[in-house]
């Protein structure tokens, strides 16, 4: 099993190398080579770019968890139906092998 079939190591994992790239940028911040002050920059941009697109991501899944919780609860037969049809045709297919 993957570590990373678990959000929450994903999320650590994310979090760690954030914290990491900001240390880094701490650390050469007084090094005033060219080279180093492109890749902070570069660097900067990727640590902003990264937190706009997880903000987009939960923005997302919180969109849809509303929006399935408004249909099953506008729908609760419907959705217990689906819900068991889904039920019973995994337990088929498991079963079968």
């Amino acid at each position: 099993m993957s570590r990373y079939e678990t959000p929450d190591a994903l999320r650590h994992d994310s979090h760690t190398l954030a914290a990491d790239a900001r240390a880094l940028l701490d650390a050469t911040a007084n090094i005033a080579d060219e080279a180093v002050a492109d890749a902070r920059q570069r660097l900067t941009e990727a640590l902003e770019s990264s937190k706009d697109l997880r903000n987009r991501i939960q923005e997302r899944a919180v969109y849809a968890a509303k929006a399935t919780d408004k249909t099953i609860r506008e729908n609760p037969y419907q959705s217990m139906g689906i819900a068991f049809g889904v039920g019973a045709l995994i337990g088929f297919l498991l079963a079968r092998k």
